[in-house]
């Protein structure tokens, strides 16, 4: 089977069904957690976001006194945030969009604080020189966080089969272990400072179920135990376990922080 990376169209026509936010799942909310537990205070600093999606992330940093800017070559995309920028005066002057590749960003050297992006690495054959490309652009002493699918999960074996079947939606798509995320983190010229794992909330069984209802004009609760004692519990349990080695390799997605010596 050839490897065909997806280009522009298929994220335009991905994120062109996605124009109602209510119903779209957000990011991990690990990703925030760990830029919010390492950065105590956001104000004055310079973050980017690489493969924006919706974005909703970058307008809460925004909010919370950063300077954001996003970068992403779909346009579809940039649309659902600028959509949530010109929403709120204080995201509209904090928040800036940019249309551009993510392997030749049109920034200078030692520009930002923190670089992040979630469900971008894994559509590309080589990620390294992307990680590189964030090194180029973040100053000494700052930071990349990157979000990746896991491989031991039934994601993994669902996703692949999807993919032998040409139905995946991007086309293609890989996934990494801890250990081979750390590695590639590295060989851009990262030191690895933090690791985590998450899990998908609501779980991913329940996601493709509602996905299909959708098919069929039926619209499931989006979580369907919210507020409830199981859920607080199970949310209480999972947040306890995000940075424990061993939980990781149950987890749907991973992460590295990694830091520009």
């Amino acid at each position: 089977m050839s490897i065909k990376e997806p280009d522009q169209s298929v994220w335009n026509r991905f994120w062109n069904k996605k124009t109602d936010l209510s119903k779209v799942y957000p990011s991990s909310a690990a990703v925030a957690d760990t830029v919010r537990m390492h950065f105590k205070d956001l104000h004055g600093m310079k973050i980017l976001e690489v493969g924006a999606g919706t974005g909703r992330d970058s307008a809460a940093f925004a909010r919370e006194g950063a300077e954001v800017y996003v970068l992403d070559f779909a346009i579809n995309s940039l649309k659902l945030v600028e959509a949530q920028r010109e929403a709120d005066p204080v995201v509209r002057e904090r928040l800036h969009l940019v249309r551009g590749d993510a392997f030749k960003s049109p920034f200078p050297d030692c520009t930002f604080d923190l670089v992040f992006h979630q469900g971008l690495a894994e559509h590309f054959v080589k990620p390294l020189p992307l990680l590189q490309e964030n090194f180029r652009i973040l100053k000494h002493g700052g930071y990349c966080l990157c979000d990746v699918p896991q491989t031991i999960h039934p994601y993994t074996i669902i996703k692949h089969i999807l993919i032998a079947m040409d139905k995946w939606f991007a086309g293609w798509e890989t996934q990494f272990t801890m250990g081979e995320l750390q590695k590639l983190m590295q060989a851009a010229g990262f030191k690895c400072d933090y690791c985590y794992g998450d899990w998908m909330r609501p779980n991913l069984y329940y996601r493709m179920l509602r996905e299909l209802c959708f098919k069929f004009g039926v619209e499931l609760p989006k979580y369907p135990l919210d507020g409830s004692a199981y859920q607080k519990f199970k949310d209480r349990l999972l947040d306890n376990l995000r940075d424990k080695s061993w939980a990781n390799w149950t987890a749907l997605s991973i992460g590295v922080l990694g830091r520009k010596p």
